[in-house]
């Protein structure tokens, strides 16, 4: 069984006893919290999430809230997608970058007012960074980060789980929109979403002391349908071209290379952050896009050295920024950041830690 050190840096997430419980035996720190990533059987728990419906402590996943007169406009300049069409009780896809242009995190946006927004975030402190846009730019707004805590259920029966909790409404809920609601006194929110490509929803507790309460709901519901524990899997959302940023990103790393321009208006306001940069990049052409690479061989190898170097005949190409064994193709794939001249389909060699191995680049999703 998994047992985190006890530190003020390091926090557990509400479901952290629940997932012990479990039989967590692994984890990995995100957003300065324990995230899980393994029970003891990593293929059990790829299956159940392609076949079935596994339930992920995802906490770390953390909220920064806007709230105030200015939180739309905060929101907006922190990001180059144009809000202003969004909703309340609608979410988007939210890239965040730097002044120059490089993408920092790659948020969902809620709206769950006209005058209040979540970030859900990734692996980035964007609580800090929002403080200091904020108070440069004279906003009214107050920011903190809420007692909010995700826990996630994904896989083509994950849907059928929560209906059975919450009722067939949620059915209806569109892809990034959510609802607000109560379960068993417990102050909830429910969102189509998820970090994967299986299907499900994300589960918002609004109660940190109630997190044992909620898993075990879910969990006693998802009996009928073989519900288990599990979390983000690497080797799924490889296979589905989930991107992961710091993972699959570098200090340089902007998101028309990793082919998010459809996230990008280039007509928002000029004192959006990045966006001169953004438009200059776009003017001028990306130089590196991404593509997926498939590597010879039939067994299982290790990811090895972080961002390894991807070779052409006798140039370097670019980086293989992860790799992980895919169960559906039973071949080792990965993540290629590469120059644009070399395209999909090209052969290249990995430089790995344990020597060179050949590979095939190949338009993403995998699968």
């Amino acid at each position: 069984m998994f047992s985190a050190a006890p530190s003020v840096r390091i926090r557990p997430s509400p479901f952290y006893q629940a997932t012990q419980a479990d039989g967590l035996v692994s984890a990995t720190i995100y957003n300065q919290m324990v995230l899980p990533t393994g029970y003891g059987d990593p293929e059990a728990e790829y299956w159940r999430l392609i076949k079935g419906v596994a339930q992920w402590d995802v906490g770390a996943e953390r909220q920064v809230q806007f709230k105030g007169p200015d939180a739309a406009r905060l929101a907006q300049i922190l990001s180059p997608r144009d809000f202003s069409n969004c909703k309340v009780g609608q979410g988007k896809y939210a890239p965040l970058c730097s002044h120059n242009g490089v993408l920092i995190n790659d948020p969902i946006l809620l709206k769950l007012a006209d005058d209040l927004y979540w970030l859900s975030i990734a692996d980035s402190d964007i609580w800090l960074w929002s403080h200091a846009i904020a108070a440069e730019r004279g906003l009214d707004v107050e920011i903190t980060e809420p007692d909010v805590s995700p826990m996630a259920l994904q896989g083509p029966k994950a849907e059928d789980v929560v209906a059975h909790v919450m009722g067939d409404w949620v059915r209806d809920i569109k892809y990034f929109w959510f609802l607000e609601a109560v379960i068993e006194g417990i102050p909830i929110a429910v969102q189509r979403s998820g970090w994967s490509k299986q299907g499900g929803f994300e589960i918002y507790l609004r109660d940190g002391s109630k997190g044992t309460q909620l898993w075990n709901i879910f969990k006693e519901a998802g009996q009928k349908w073989d519900i288990g524990p599990g979390t983000p899997n690497p080797s799924e959302r490889t296979e589905s071209g989930l991107l992961s940023v710091r993972a699959d990103t570098d200090e340089t790393t902007n998101p028309f290379e990793l082919g998010l321009g459809k996230y990008i208006n280039l007509d928002v306001q000029d004192d959006v952050i990045g966006i001169q940069a953004l438009r200059q990049i776009s003017e001028e052409g990306q130089k590196r896009h991404q593509l997926g690479i498939i590597l010879e061989g039939d067994t299982p190898e290790p990811m090895g050295a972080i961002w390894e170097e991807l070779r052409q005949r006798d140039r370097a190409v670019g980086q293989m920024t992860n790799c992980v064994w895919s169960y559906r193709l039973k071949k080792n794939i990965g993540y290629a950041l590469v120059s644009v001249d070399v395209a999909s389909g090209d052969d290249v060699t990995a430089i790995r830690s344990d020597g060179q191995v050949s590979g095939k680049l190949v338009d993403m999703p995998f699968v």
